[in-house]
């Protein structure tokens, strides 16, 4: 019996599970990203988006951003488990910051002929996706947004021909002056 000396079972509480962006800086060296990314699949936790570069040459550091999700307590512990491993130097939660700026490229091959062709030609220029490469019967666009925009154009280009995508994956950056 509960505390109350019910036999009713404890009402279930739910949490919300959130999207969050993380920003890490780790030393650029052989198996930092492995290290990473098995602290991820070890725990269970899943990675939406994963982009890695090297940034600041001279210091030999890399800048992570990982996008995932989970409820605040997962959050927490996936920043306070990054923050333990060794060639990582900083974790910024970018959502708890609010406002940060969060880009994505794609590439999207789309096949076509007629009316398929100038639909393509239309949809691309309304979301100001850049002409790669151009055939009689196919294009490559490449579009810079926001991943819900990148989602709807994909959603579009489906219906008239979709053929191949490649994502990056998401980079981001906090607002204002205050660096990293």
């Amino acid at each position: 019996m509960n505390a109350m000396n019910t036999h009713y079972p404890e009402p279930v509480r739910v949490e919300t599970v959130n999207r969050h962006t993380l920003a890490v800086i780790v030393d650029n060296e052989p198996g930092a990203l492995a290290r990473i990314s098995g602290m991820f699949s070890g725990r269970g936790y899943n990675i939406e988006s994963l982009t890695v570069s090297e940034t600041e040459e001279a210091r030999h550091l890399s800048r992570i951003t990982i996008v995932t999700t989970g409820t605040n307590a997962v959050i927490e512990q996936i920043k306070a488990q990054l923050d333990r491993l060794v060639p990582v130097h900083r974790v910024v939660d970018l959502t708890l910051q609010g406002n940060a700026l969060e880009r994505e490229i794609c590439l999207v091959k789309v096949v076509g002929q007629g009316e398929h062709r100038s639909e393509a030609l239309r949809l691309a220029a309304a979301f100001g996706a850049k002409t790669l490469d151009a055939t009689l019967n196919s294009f490559v666009f490449e579009l810079t947004g926001t991943t819900e925009e990148i989602d709807r154009f994909i959603r579009l280009m489906s219906v008239i021909g979709l053929v191949e995508i490649c994502r990056t994956g998401i980079a981001a950056m906090g607002r204002g002056a205050e660096p990293l």
